[in-house]
């Protein structure tokens, strides 16, 4: 809800200062932490009841993900500076390999849940 404000605010203030390509990078961002704020959001709720280091650490990846890529990209967009450029991958990795994290959490939970049967 906060990203989808971000992005109005995005689209009618800096419209007239940014070009197409600039609010392409800012819509990315805008997306990517919505998405991943979801997830991270859903990884809590599920931790309340079962308690995993996988599904921690993931969560911890996908925050730092949402700070280098979606942070990346915004000031990207608002700067211009290069140096983003090579910063915006390692915010990919992290998104990734939360997502593997997830995966492997998720895998032994529902083995744990089966020995338990």
């Amino acid at each position: 809800m906060r990203s989808r404000g971000m992005l109005i605010f995005a689209a009618h203030s800096l419209r007239l200062s940014l070009g197409a390509l600039e609010m392409a990078w800012l819509r990315t961002g805008l997306e990517y932490q919505a998405f991943h704020t979801l997830a991270i959001m859903a990884l809590s709720t599920v931790m309340m009841r079962n308690p995993n280091l996988w599904f921690y650490w993931s969560g911890v990846l996908l925050a730092i993900g949402i700070v280098l890529f979606s942070g990346s990209l915004y000031c990207l967009a608002l700067s211009h500076l290069r140096l983003w450029v090579y910063i915006i991958p390692i915010g990919g990795v992290c998104f990734l390999a939360g997502w593997v994290l997830l995966l492997i959490g998720a895998l032994r939970l529902k083995k744990k849940a089966e020995r338990r049967e």
